[in-house]
């Protein structure tokens, strides 16, 4: 029952608002499980996102959400960072390759645990989207969870935002936030989060691409 608790939203955007004219062709970049790609690969099916994810790039062998777009029938290609050590920026020039070979237009960053370098952000000038699990600016980095349980505040959430060079930077799109209970550990706090992410990010998407 706890991922019913209230959450705030803003901005407040009804469908008609988030209607888009045109398919955004997406690439996704993730590291993980990707909950967060199912999320907006079953908005785009159900039709509130009118997109079409083009590629997922994950960069760990191990990474679950390899298989999860194996279900969903979509392109995924596999590029280890550990073949990068020395050379972030070759990593993302490896990135910006694939991704413009599936003609991608925007680049969604869905739970990518690496940092970006310019070669990535100048080849998609504000067409790169990450999600963080925090109301930025509070609580930036890894951990934002855990952040805000050692701070004690009350409220938490998560932000979809426009990437910058600086880490969980950059032009805020949309934040939800979520209330934190007297007994949450990390695992229910973060549970709840997600919840609210996979809820805005097909929004923020769309909201993004009518603004840049």
């Amino acid at each position: 029952m706890t991922n019913q608790l209230p959450s705030f939203i803003s901005p407040q955007c009804s469908p008609e608002e988030l209607q888009l004219d045109q398919t955004l062709k997406l690439g996704v970049m993730a590291s993980g499980s990707g909950t967060n790609f199912e999320a907006l690969a079953q908005a785009i099916a159900d039709k509130r996102l009118n997109a079409q994810i083009q590629v997922v790039i994950y960069n760990n062998p191990d990474a679950k959400v390899q298989q999860r777009a194996q279900r969903w029938n979509i392109p995924t290609v596999l590029i280890n960072h550990r073949h990068y050590k020395k050379n972030r920026e070759g990593l993302d020039q490896k990135i910006v390759e694939v991704l413009k070979q599936h003609e991608v237009e925007w680049v969604i960053m869905a739970g990518w645990m690496r940092i970006i370098t310019p070669v990535l952000l100048n080849a998609f000038p504000n067409h790169v989207l990450n999600i963080h699990p925090s109301l930025l600016p509070s609580f930036k980095g890894v951990n934002g969870v855990e952040q805000a349980l050692a701070a004690g505040v009350k409220v938490t959430g998560c932000t979809v935002h426009i990437a910058s060079l600086e880490v969980d930077s950059g032009p805020i799109v949309m934040q939800a936030a979520v209330p934190i209970l007297p007994d949450d550990t990390p695992d229910t706090l973060h549970a709840r989060i997600q919840v609210q992410e996979h809820l805005i990010f097909p929004m923020a998407i769309a909201l993004a691409a009518k603004k840049y």
